[in-house]
């Protein structure tokens, strides 16, 4: 996805592993200014890991920038590329609290939330548990991984792509839920049957954004053999469940981030994550703003990067402003 990058990558001035229970540790960090707005980032996927790059989009004079491996991922113990990993211990639910234990340890009472995709799931369910610590949040490719928007992602956008579903499907023959025969794949013991898996998944999410001449089309495909196994047993474990969320309840329980201002961001062309879910989520939301990029897909461009570099300068201000915004979508 494209970022804002306007500041210098800088090195982080802090790190280190967050016992979380489970046998798991969450790898942090921290950049910027220490005393600084506090910003957690919250990487998409599931299963992405944070990038440096990401830092990128924060004046590091003004933010001190929190990132995090969500479990399973980046630099966090254990890896879900280990099939001995457990993955019932990973669960949205999990991850939240996983956050809340971070916010504790770095002494942060509230902090701005930044997260595109499925970090913008993320971002919301921890919001919406705790909307006491939440400062103002900045949303790109907007999503609420419902069982409508995985089925449209997995299944219905094989009318558009019919040659590539055929591909896609043929691991998986038969009229079953494509994403849970995926996940079984990637659990089986042979590692060339998880990794064959892994490659044809990567091969679907790459044709979702191959028309994304302003982005990064491609992008899928080109993580290291390791970073694909990990990033698919992920995406498959969550969406196989529809991230353990009740259907729509993040939409639903909207009114609960009230008083928090937000800044969504959606690129019309975005295929894997349809513009319909942004509208909803700034409809139901009173206190967010919606910015369509008209060039931008999932992966962004040059124009969402301008937008998410105003977004985050609104939050760079001596205050906040938390007064009612427009309703209406732009």
């Amino acid at each position: 996805m494209i970022v804002p990058t306007s500041f210098p990558l800088i090195d982080p001035y802090a790190d280190g592993l967050l016992e979380v229970g489970d046998g798991n540790r969450v790898y942090w960090c921290t950049s910027g200014d220490s005393a600084g707005r506090p910003v957690l980032v919250v990487h998409g996927g599931p299963g992405s890991g944070s990038s440096a790059r990401a830092r990128k989009s924060f004046d590091p004079n003004i933010f001190r920038i929190v990132q995090f491996d969500q479990r399973g991922c980046g630099r966090s113990i254990p890896n879900a590329a280990d099939p001995d990993t457990d993955m019932a211990v990973n669960t949205t639910e999990h991850l939240i609290g996983d956050m809340e234990r971070l916010r504790i340890h770095l002494g942060i009472d509230r902090w701005l939330l930044y997260g595109g995709s499925w970090g913008s799931t993320l971002a919301l369910a921890y919001a919406q548990r705790y909307p006491e610590r939440v400062t103002g949040m900045v949303l790109i490719g907007v999503t609420t991984t419902r069982r409508r928007e995985i089925d449209w992602l997995y299944r219905g956008l094989a009318r558009l792509l019919p040659a590539q579903w055929e591909r896609f499907r043929a691991l998986v023959p038969g009229d079953g839920d494509p994403v849970e025969g995926y996940r079984r794949l990637l659990e089986h013991p042979d590692l060339e049957v998880r990794r064959t898996a892994a490659v044809e998944w990567c091969r679907w999410e790459d044709a979702a954004i191959a028309h994304e001449s302003q982005g990064s089309p491609g992008q899928y495909s080109a993580k290291p053999d390791a970073e694909m196994l990990t990033f698919v047993r992920i995406c498959t474990h969550y969406f196989a469940h529809a991230a353990w969320l009740e259907e729509g309840v993040l939409l639903r329980e909207a009114h609960r981030l009230a008083g928090i201002p937000a800044e969504l961001i959606h690129g019309r062309l975005d295929l894997s994550a349809p513009l319909e879910t942004a509208w909803d989520l700034a409809r139901a939301w009173p206190d967010a703003r919606l910015h369509i990029i008209d060039d931008s897909g999932h992966t962004g461009s040059p124009a969402m990067g301008e937008a998410l570099a105003r977004a985050i300068a609104r939050f760079a201000g001596p205050s906040t402003d938390r007064s009612p915004l427009n309703s209406k979508p732009e």
